[in-house]
């Protein structure tokens, strides 16, 4: 059920302490830790703790939480002092934009630059 911890869920394990992260920051409602595989000098990732499959799922579900995923973006952006430089938020949403845990999160990118188109 959306919202509720699933068993086959990486990131739900996250959350639960179940699996290891690298946790740069945890609020009530979120974790941000650092991408296994960074694409950028900062990579850090940004899950809710609750689960829903993509970003718009949880937009639609919980725009509250939503807005969490996107405030503590921001916070780490500023705590990795990215903030001043630029930094990207992305939510991949599906296999074909390259998500591979239906888990919704931001990937926070920063550190150097960052072309557009991206991909």
């Amino acid at each position: 059920m959306a919202g509720e911890p699933q068993a086959d869920c990486l990131f739900c394990k996250i959350v639960s302490g179940d699996v290891p992260a690298t946790v740069v920051r945890e609020t009530d409602t979120t974790v941000a830790f650092r991408d296994i595989n960074p694409q950028a000098p900062t990579h850090v990732l940004v899950i809710p703790k609750v689960h829903h499959p993509d970003g718009a799922s949880l937009a639609a579900a919980e725009p509250a939480i939503a807005a969490d995923v996107l405030r503590e973006a921001g916070e780490v952006a500023r705590e990795e002092k990215i903030d001043a430089t630029g930094y990207r938020i992305v939510f991949n949403t599906g296999s074909g934009a390259g998500q591979t845990i239906f888990h919704a999160h931001a990937h926070v990118l920063g550190g150097r630059g960052l072309q557009w188109p991206p991909g």
